[in-house]
């Protein structure tokens, strides 16, 4: 999957299995009928993404990831998406779950919105964390096999 890329910024992480997470994340986007045309993950630290949160969206706050579409028709995803792995490392503490487990339900999330599925409301959000655990399970499956 060249059209799926991990960057470092400013921290030293290897996403692990890389290559079966490219594959699982082109399957996803497939799936719902899209065209992979590119998609550059950052990762980051959480100072890193709160300079880029303030600088492009105006939003004084830490978060574990921004997601930019810079796809130019309908049904294409081109994209660069910034993960906070420190943030990653936290929220799988404070929710019990491992770092793989929340550092590939954040990847999909940012895939999610760019499929078009948001998370502002209640209604959003529940449907939202629905399809990641779907999707979730579906990798768990591919990775089991």
């Amino acid at each position: 999957m060249e059209n799926i890329t991990f960057f470092n910024e400013d921290i030293d992480f290897t996403v692990q299995n890389a290559d079966e997470v490219k594959q699982w994340i082109h399957e996803v986007i497939t799936k719902f009928n899209f065209e992979l045309i590119e998609v550059n993950y950052i990762l980051c630290s959480d100072e890193y993404l709160h300079k880029v949160n303030v600088e492009y969206l105006d939003h004084d706050t830490y978060t574990d990831i921004i997601t930019f579409d810079n796809s130019e028709y309908e049904n294409e995803i081109e994209s660069d998406i910034f993960v906070s792995i420190d943030r990653i490392k936290e929220n799988a503490s404070t929710i019990g779950t491992s770092e793989t487990d929340e550092l590939h339900r954040v990847l999909i999330h940012g895939i999610l919105h760019l499929l078009g599925f948001k998370d502002k409301s209640e209604e959003e959000a529940a449907k939202m964390r629905a399809l990641e655990d779907e999707q979730l399970g579906i990798r768990n499956e591919k990775l089991k096999a």
